[in-house]
Formats: structure tokens, sequence, C-alpha cells
């Protein structure tokens, strides 16, 4: 797995966010990322029983309403102090097929590691062309 610097301004936004406005069973994780400009992008997920989006999906819509359509690393909180939780599998997915060159930062026993998206899914589904010009 390769890996790369933490950008710990990113995962205080998102703790920021996590402590702050992550309250009650509906907002449970903090998203945040960055887009190639610089501008840091926050949102938290939305709890629904009917499969409601993860924070890292509402990151990914809120920063198109900006305009911020590149987005180079993305890293999600838990509340309560949960620190930084590895995306689930959908949104891996999801945030492979939308920016296949993202960093994703995620806690490992060695500590915060930020690592490709791709390493995130070894041999993974190729939804869009694009993914097949990934560098590995």
């Amino acid at each position: 797995m390769h890996t790369h610097d933490i950008d710990e301004d990113l995962v205080a936004a998102a703790a920021e966010v996590a402590r702050t406005r992550c309250r009650g069973d509906n907002h449970t994780v903090a998203a945040a990322a960055r887009a190639t400009d610089g501008r840091i992008v926050t949102g938290v997920n939305a709890y629904h029983f009917t499969g409601g989006p993860c924070a890292e999906l509402v990151v990914v819509g809120t920063a198109a309403a900006q305009g911020a359509y590149d987005l180079e690393t993305i890293v999600a909180v838990g509340d309560r102090d949960r620190g930084v939780i590895s995306p689930c599998g959908r949104c891996r997915q999801a945030l492979l097929d939308y920016f296949p060159g993202l960093e994703v930062i995620v806690s490992t026993p060695d500590g915060l590691r930020a690592v490709p998206v791709a390493d995130l899914l070894p041999y993974t589904y190729v939804w869009a062309d694009h993914q097949l010009d990934t560098p590995s």
C-alpha cells in the first residue's frame, strides 16, 4: 500500500465538524476534502434506514455545488471522539469512480496514512473508462 504525507489541516477540519455538527443518530460522521485549488469542503452523513448518504458522498455533492470538481484528498471522522474512520465499500467505489487519483486518509495500527483510493479497492470493478488510466 502506497502512503503519503497527512494533510493535518484536513483532519482537523473534519474533526471540528464532527465535534460541533454531529449530534444524535442522524449525523454521526463528518468528512472533509481538499480540492485541487486548496479549498476545504466539509459535510456530514444523513443517516436514514433507507440508506442515506455517507459523509464522503455528501462532500462530493457539496464540492460540486461550490464549483470544486476535482478533489485531491478526503478524510472522514466519527462523532464522540471516534477519530478517523475508513470509508465504507460503497464510498470507496464512488470515490474511485469520481476521482481516480484521490488520496484517502485512513487510520492504521501504525497511525494515520494517506493512501490512493485505488489501494482501498484491489481488483475493483471498472465502471468508467477513465479508471483504466489510473496509475498503480
